[in-house]
């Protein structure tokens, strides 16, 4: 039996073990990573190889938004015939011609065809096509022209998320020589963390726009992916998978870099600029920029405005910002596709294997040393650990933070439980025989005050209760010792979980009377009210039993029950040896003389003034007038309890 709870607690505790590693790498470590790449990864800003031209509020303030497309073409023809950029790509989609104004798109598409370095985006849509049949037809022309050699080495594959392609007006098709998907992944809770170097489009593979701007600066090399990575023949590229994903899943960790004021972490320049030196050079003066300034860089044209009735506002959430523009996101993926600095990462098992290494350390360490000794060297290792994780993003390796730590905390938990309920297993075994002995509340206050359990007490307001049988004497002289013990047991067994739930304790058992005490141990405002409900409820039991017994052939007994309400001394009484937690004083006394009066007056519940004055409210009574109890010198008032009232029972 012993071997199945084992077993049943190793299967248990792996399952919570579990269960805390996925909770704590799908929600807290995402987190973790975030403020990780924030504060040790992004430690230097973007390269200058990378620029950004950005149509910002400065813009569209001189030149009112909408823009006419030869707006673009006047930037395109300023960098194309006076820049040399190495490469120029275009941050947005063109998905429908502008009918408005036929010239200025023409002049748009005529400069577009004049530029062989141009990477423009297209938007894949999760709108199926009107007509399927020509949809196949669509989806292989902008295959065959856009897309890129690859060779595809996954065992899965995603492709099931988009549905169709937003065409190009014919016209910028017929002239767009390079144009690639703007898709920016997001993780489960909105933020950007990695970037899919190649865009899964049902059977078809496109590179991602940044991406596909990079190989074309390279001569367009067939690239290999791989389960792990990403590489490209002829040139010496290497782009790891981001290792929290698994499957079709293939994404590999962006690098950010540290952010300006601006929220950029490139150098941004505002499009007002560039046009407004095209019209300088249009008109013979020099320009405010130097042309060299772009010369031989990478150069990114997008938009990001403030006002929203524009719509050009692109801001997205990434690790590094809740406000990064989407921009400088793509920047961002050029930057690390140009100078192969993608942040690498432990994979899945890596990480689970660092978090089961971290649970089995720190439960060795609670199972061999002691707490004091094993906290200590715990606490060491998680700071140690911390400073490890803090040097491996600084270095560009990203490793799972939290969740080794949440599972050493979990170990310690279950290691210290499992650790002190071995060790009180024993004492618990002495509590629960000892418990067979004396009330279950003496003993937990006992055990509460182990160290100072010594003689003495205080003086406390109390209620004690008698119950006595009825002709017990009489009774037991025509019954077996054995028998006698059967009706005495089962009376006892009914009655003390009716006294326990009324908050009281047993205090001893009297031959076949039961002395309980209500509002000590147990602190209890209402114990004078509760040992009353007490007695009523022990006497409609009785009332059950009698009928169970007579059925049995037992005889019927009756009990008188006895209450009485004022200040006792409580505590331990004894010696220093052998001690006893008891009531003693004048008010125990007069409760069990108050009992004896139900032979007296043929009754069976009989309360003192005292406790009369408590419940007067709650309770229906005869008075029984002037009563001389036995030890006291002046005559008492008594009263019959012959009921609760119901509605008022608190």
């Amino acid at each position: 039996m012993r071997g199945i709870k084992t077993f049943f607690t190793i299967i248990a505790a792996g399952l919570f073990l579990f269960v805390a590693f996925w909770l704590s790498n799908s929600f807290l470590e995402p987190k973790f990573y975030d403020f990780m790449t924030k504060a040790f990864t992004a430690h230097g800003y973007g390269s200058n190889d990378v620029l950004i031209i950005v149509i910002d509020d400065e813009s569209i303030a001189k030149y009112r938004w909408p823009w006419k497309r030869e707006m673009y073409s006047n930037i395109f023809e300023y960098l194309n015939q006076n820049a040399q950029p190495k490469l120029i790509i275009h941050d947005a989609i063109i998905g429908t011609p502008d009918n408005e104004n036929p010239d200025s798109d023409k002049k748009y598409f005529n400069a577009v065809s004049k530029i062989n370095n141009l990477v423009s985006g297209m938007e894949l849509t999760f709108k199926e096509y009107n007509d399927n049949l020509k949809g196949i037809g669509i989806d292989e022309k902008y295959y065959n022209k856009f897309s890129t050699p690859i060779e595809d080495n996954r065992k899965y594959f995603e492709g099931f998320r988009f549905k169709s392609i937003l065409q190009f007006p014919q016209e910028y098709y017929n002239v767009l020589k390079y144009a690639a998907p703007v898709t920016c992944p997001q993780d489960n809770d909105g933020v950007t963390r990695d970037i899919s170097l190649f865009v899964a489009y049902k059977q078809y593979l496109y590179p991602y726009l940044a991406f596909r701007g990079f190989l074309l600066t390279k001569n367009n090399p067939e690239c290999i992916i791989s389960q792990d990575n990403v590489t490209c023949k002829s040139i010496n590229f290497y782009a790891p998978k981001y290792q929290r994903y698994v499957g079709g899943h293939h994404r590999t960790p962006i690098k950010f870099y540290k952010l300006y004021s601006n929220n950029y972490s490139h150098k941004t320049i505002s499009a007002v600029k560039i046009l407004d030196d095209y019209d300088r050079i249009k008109s013979g003066k020099k320009p405010e920029l130097s042309p060299e300034l772009f010369k031989d860089k990478y150069i990114i044209l997008g938009a990001n405005v403030k006002a929203s009735s524009t719509g050009l506002s692109d801001i997205l959430h990434s690790s590094v910002s809740p406000r990064h523009p989407g921009t400088d996101i793509l920047a961002t993926v050029l930057d690390n596709s140009i100078h192969k600095d993608f942040l690498k990462s432990f994979t899945i098992w890596q990480n689970a294997l660092l978090a089961i290494f971290s649970a089995i350390f720190i439960y060795i360490l609670i199972s061999t040393q002691t707490i004091f000794a094993s906290l200590s060297i715990i606490t060491a290792a998680f700071i140690v650990f911390f400073f490890v994780a803090c040097f491996s993003f600084y270095n560009g390796l990203a490793i799972n933070v939290i969740t080794p730590v949440i599972l050493g905390v979990v170990t310690m938990i279950f290691g210290y439980l499992h650790r002190f309920l071995l060790e009180g297993q024993n004492k618990e075994k002495i509590k629960k025989a000892m418990g067979k002995y004396i009330s279950d509340d003496i003993m937990e206050n006992v055990v509460k005050n182990i160290d100072e359990l010594k003689l003495g007490g205080k003086k406390s307001v109390v209620t004690v209760l008698f119950a006595d049988i009825r002709g017990f004497t009489s009774m037991s002289e025509k019954m077996s010792a054995e028998e006698v013990s059967n009706i005495l047991n089962e009376y006892f067994t009914e009655m003390e979980p009716i006294i326990s739930s009324h908050n009281g304790i047993i205090n001893k058992f009297i031959g076949d009377a039961v002395m309980a005490i209500f509002g000590e141990p147990i602190n209890d405002k209402n114990h004078a009210l509760n040992a009353v409900k007490c007695a009523n409820d022990m006497l409609k039991k009785v009332h059950q039993l009698q009928h169970k017994w007579i059925e049995e052939g037992k005889p019927k007994i009756e009990i008188g029950i006895g209450i009485n309400t004022g200040e006792v001394f409580v505590g331990n009484i004894g010696s220093e040896r052998r001690m006893e937690y008891t009531v003693i004083g004048d008010t125990v006394n007069l409760a069990s003389r108050i009992e004896s009066y139900n032979k007296i007056y043929k009754t069976n519940f009989l309360i003192g003034p005292t406790t009369y004055e408590e419940v007067k409210n709650y309770v229906n009574v005869i008075k029984i007038s002037d009563v001389q109890i036995r030890g006291k010198l002046q005559k008492l008032d008594i009263y019959e309890v012959l009921g609760i009232i119901e509605d008022k029972r608190v």
